[in-house]
């Protein structure tokens, strides 16, 4: 599909239910467009079955091979019992196409979400990430990518810098900030780290409590890094709450994988890299008419006034010391 700024603008409700229909399933046409930015992602109704869950990937994001790679994974951690949202396979294959869109379609699963402030839920979400990174650790992704500070911070500055994004009077302390960043974390990132293949995304939105047990759903963003890189996101608050959390986090994480205590002095980066791409991620998808409606807020005064105050309070968390542990 050739590029195209917005990139989802065929795909109607029609187009939605021809996509399921080619693989053989009927639809009733009930369609329920489920909360997804990157993707387009819809709940659809089935004729004499529960419904399922499509979804549509971005045109031009992802190469076949690394969307094969991603459902390998998820079905590999489902062979292991792991509660994953794995990828239906339908005539052999998970991945679909038609009417230009590659897709893949998954079984609907309910939960509320997981209380990340509840020590319990985060030692039973440590359990689950220790085992899916035992896994994980038994053979390198060949197509997905690696965590790297180029992509994540060094590409995402140079976007938002060669763009009108930036209003002129905040230009030069986004530009300072940034390089700062980038000088003071670039001698961790030149280190080398065990890695492994990860979850890539684990914020509060990509858990479901369900049975009393924490569901990984959407391993769009899985790649290589350490292992610090699928905990990290599960902690917010005061250094007391978070080394409380990352501790009830390892509690459970340990019992089936070891962790590297030294990984915790990149924690404080990566949280830098997120706030950076995710602005960047913004940027780059502001052509895509879902964007200014769900983010009106971006690209405004003020909002680059808070990111860059964001990132200079980032710039002082890096002179801090890392957390330390009580159970390690």
């Amino acid at each position: 599909m050739p590029a195209n700024p917005h990139p989802y603008a065929t795909l109607t409700p029609d187009t939605v239910i021809d996509c399921v229909e080619s693989v053989g399933l009927i639809s009733d046409a009930r369609i329920f467009p489920l909360n997804s930015y990157e993707n387009r992602v819809y709940q659809v109704g089935i004729e004499d079955d529960a419904p399922i869950i499509v979804k549509f990937y971005r045109p031009e994001r992802w190469r076949d091979a690394q969307i094969l790679e991603e459902h390998q994974f998820a079905l590999e951690l489902a062979e292991a019992e792991i509660p994953v949202v794995a990828p239906l396979i339908i005539n052999g294959t998970t991945l679909m196409e038609a009417r230009g869109f590659r897709f893949a379609l998954f079984p609907r699963r309910g939960g509320r979400q997981v209380e990340l402030d509840n020590l319990e839920h985060l030692e039973q979400v440590g359990v689950m990430l220790g085992r899916i990174h035992a896994i994980g650790r038994a053979k390198p992704f060949q197509q997905r990518p690696q965590l790297t500070l180029k992509h994540f911070a060094e590409d995402s500055r140079a976007f938002i810098l060669a763009g009108d994004f930036l209003p002129q009077e905040n230009r030069e302390a986004y530009a300072t900030t940034t390089a700062h960043i980038i000088e003071q974390i670039s001698p961790l990132f030149t280190q080398q780290w065990s890695t492994l293949r990860l979850h890539g995304d684990c914020h509060g939105g990509n858990f479901l409590w369900r049975d009393e047990t924490p569901w990984f759903v959407d391993l769009d963003d899985c790649l290589s890094g350490p292992a610090i890189q699928d905990l990290w996101m599960l902690l917010s608050g005061s250094r007391a709450e978070q080394t409380a959390g990352l501790d009830a986090v390892l509690e459970g994480y340990e019992t089936f994988c070891k962790f590297d205590p030294r990984e915790l002095q990149l924690l404080e980066p990566l949280r830098c890299l997120r706030q950076m791409h995710h602005a960047a991620w913004l940027a780059r998808r502001w052509q895509d008419p879902a964007f200014p409606m769900a983010f009106p807020w971006f690209n405004q005064p003020r909002y680059w006034a808070e990111h860059i105050l964001a990132l200079r309070q980032q710039l002082a968390e890096l002179q801090a010391p890392p957390l330390t542990l009580g159970i390690l």
